[in-house]
């Protein structure tokens, strides 16, 4: 069968990679694809990006399966178009979403349904968000309402450092956000600002079908630029599966006060969620998990260790989550994992994450190996040449008994590699390891 994949980061390249080990995939296209996908002859890179251009495509090519890595064209409403033309697809519809395209949205619906989250304020007003900043003090946490790639958040450890938040969001405006309309239908600057919860994170991503729900393996991203968790917010410096962090109890809880819920109360809102549920945790000292946010897709750059240790054929779980009518098979899918630990350290561009450079030439890339694969996330082929183009350039994930082992061993690879102005965490994996 022939299948699609929607995107063309890290994530995206390892969906391919996954699904291209299926004997039941005869070829694998990436819409639009990068400079990995590009150069690997096992995918094919198709050149388009607008939603009912690609529902058109892929009718054309007979694509038995798509599948939706970003969050922009899930918010477009892309699973909208492809169902509405009789094209299987997996992702959730525009109205589910909103749980990842609107933070105020999320937060209401948590607050509406008694899913454990921090306490908040939403504000279109930047003197009213001051305000809220100088009545509660620092630390907190001040989050674009709209999708910002993963940089629309600022953890601010001073009033000083919140202030200058809410400025640059709701009055400079110039972090890129896509802000949702309000109630006139006019797109509307907002930010949800909340309380600072302690803890560790961890990243719990489970597949939905509209009724049944399949966990994946549970990882932890590393969201800050620097070692030790310094440095401003990115869209993941690299992550590690599984998670020490999530227990059996944690998870067991996970499922029971944040992930059931969720899917019920969509469903009693009106909106079947199907696709990939991201829920960032803030598991705090006893155990108990908070929801930070939600995303509406596989995690980046989670989805590489994750992937990388799941033995299943993800091509028949999507196809059983997939399944025309109410709701899919996943309630008959047992999906089963690589017993070792797998480790991805991201190595980004010059200036990442404020103004990354791009039209570096990349070298050294090795080989694919059992135990170690570079995923492509910010690359281009360019006449033969491979440059950077975003951001975070790649992914070195490789897969190891225990996470120390498989630390070294990205590292390895990672030092064979080499562009100008390459920056990477040497630290990924620290918390486990200690």
């Amino acid at each position: 069968m022939k299948v699609l994949v929607i995107g063309g980061g890290g994530r995206e390249h390892a969906l391919a990679w996954k699904l291209s080990a299926s004997p039941k995939v005869q070829q694998v296209f990436v819409a639009p694809g990068n400079g990995g996908t590009a150069l690997d002859p096992r995918f094919e890179c198709v050149d388009i990006t607008e939603v009912s251009a690609l529902r058109a495509w892929a009718a054309m090519n007979k694509i038995a399966l798509t599948v939706v890595g970003p969050e922009g064209p899930l918010a477009a409403g892309v699973v909208d178009e492809f169902r509405a033309h009789g094209l299987r697809i997996f992702g959730p519809t525009r109205a589910a979403a909103q749980l990842e395209s609107s933070k105020a949205f999320s937060k209401a619906f948590m607050k509406r349904h008694g899913i454990p989250t921090a306490e908040y304020e939403t504000f279109s007003s930047a003197a009213a968000a001051h305000a809220y900043v100088d009545r509660k003090g620092a630390p907190i946490v001040v989050k674009a309402d709209g999708l910002a790639a993963g940089k629309g958040v600022v953890v601010a450890m001073t009033a000083a450092e919140a202030h200058a938040a809410i400025d640059f969001m709701l009055l400079d405006d110039t972090l890129g956000v896509t802000h949702n309309a309000g109630a006139d239908g006019q797109a509307v600057p907002r930010v949800v600002i909340e309380e600072f919860l302690h803890g560790e994170e961890a990243s719990f991503i489970v597949l939905c079908d509209g009724k049944n729900v399949a966990a994946l393996a549970t990882s932890q991203d590393h969201k800050r630029l620097l070692d030790d968790d310094q440095g401003p917010n990115t869209g993941g410096m690299g992550a590690y599966s599984p998670a020490p962090v999530v227990t059996a109890d944690v998870h067991a809880r996970t499922m029971r006060e944040i992930i059931l819920p969720t899917l019920k109360g969509m469903e009693k809102d009106g909106i079947a969620y199907t696709g990939f549920l991201y829920a960032g945790l803030m598991i705090d000292a006893r155990g108990r998990p908070k929801t930070l946010e939600f995303n509406c897709r596989l995690g980046d750059p989670e989805a590489q260790p994750i992937l990388l240790r799941l033995k299943s054929d993800l091509f028949e779980v999507l196809w059983a989550a997939t399944e025309p009518g109410l709701h899919g098979r996943l309630d008959q899918v047992d999906l089963q994992w690589d017993r070792r630990t797998a480790l991805g350290v991201v190595l980004a561009a010059h200036g990442y994450p404020v103004s990354p450079r791009k039209g570096d030439v990349i070298t050294g890339l090795p080989p694919e190996a059992s135990d170690a694969v570079v995923f492509h996330a910010g690359t281009a082929l360019e006449d033969g040449v491979l440059r950077t183009s975003g951001g975070r350039v790649l992914c070195v994930t490789a897969l190891a008994d225990n996470v120390k082992l498989a630390q070294q061993r990205a590292y390895e690879v990672t030092r064979s590699i080499a562009f100008d102005g390459m920056q990477y965490r040497r630290d990924i994996g620290h918390r486990a390891v200690k």
